[in-house]
């Protein structure tokens, strides 16, 4: 059991929820399955799990309100959303909260554990201890804090955070929009699109205090950030 993954699953139809918790215990995971948000938040704070998947629509609470919960007492846990809404404003509010993936149903068990684990892996790499100078700021990437001269740290969401280190890694280079959608939300679709752009818009304010530094939309290639 020790070298199982821990994962809390929030689904409220029992059916959907008894399939998925099989199909990941056949893979080598330990799954703690709830079938509303409140008996999830619950369950969080005891089963100490490496990854949340989370439906969307949920009575008591939603997936949203519980993954803003988690995300104020942990802020690096991998979050998956489930949902059946299309809707962008939807998609893009799940990644602003601080969810870092999203699967649409119907879906394949398949695809959902090569998300989970590409995830994990990421969450992985965060961890090793890596600060950044761009500019006058200082970016600690395991902490996911940006610093401007002596200021008062900002907090980045786990989003903002790999979005702004693979920025920083490619300096001066154009970003490829496609490559990096696919890296960071596991797919490029209008959606995740519409997403990275509004995570682009989030990060240019936190720089601004820079004048030098700018994050140049490259169009039809990509994003390059420059001083």
């Amino acid at each position: 059991m020790a070298d199982k993954i821990k994962l809390l699953l929030a689904e409220d139809e029992a059916a959907l929820g008894q399939i998925i918790k099989e199909s990941l215990e056949t893979r080598d995971f330990e799954v703690t399955l709830c079938a509303n948000g409140e008996v999830a938040f619950s369950k969080y704070t005891s089963a100490r799990p490496e990854v949340l998947v989370l439906d969307v629509m949920m009575p008591k609470k939603d997936g949203f309100t519980l993954a803003k919960e988690i995300r104020a007492i942990d802020d690096t846990i991998p979050i998956i959303f489930l949902t059946a809404k299309s809707q962008t404003s939807d998609v893009v509010e799940g990644f602003s909260i601080g969810g870092n993936d999203y699967l649409k149903k119907p879906f394949s068990m398949e695809e959902l554990i090569v998300r989970i684990h590409n995830l994990i892996d990421r969450t992985k790499t965060q961890k090793t201890s890596e600060t950044l100078i761009i500019g006058a700021f200082t970016f600690d990437f395991p902490k996911q804090q940006l610093r401007f001269k002596e200021e008062a740290v900002i907090q980045l969401t786990h989003r903002e955070s790999h979005l702004l280190f693979h920025l920083i890694k490619n300096k001066n280079q154009v970003l490829d929009r496609s490559l990096i959608l696919n890296k960071l939300w596991g797919t490029d679709d209008f959606f995740t699109a519409r997403s990275m752009d509004v995570f682009i818009s989030k990060l240019r304010k936190k720089l601004k205090k820079d004048e030098r530094l700018q994050i140049i939309n490259v169009r039809g290639f990509g994003y390059k950030l420059t001083d």
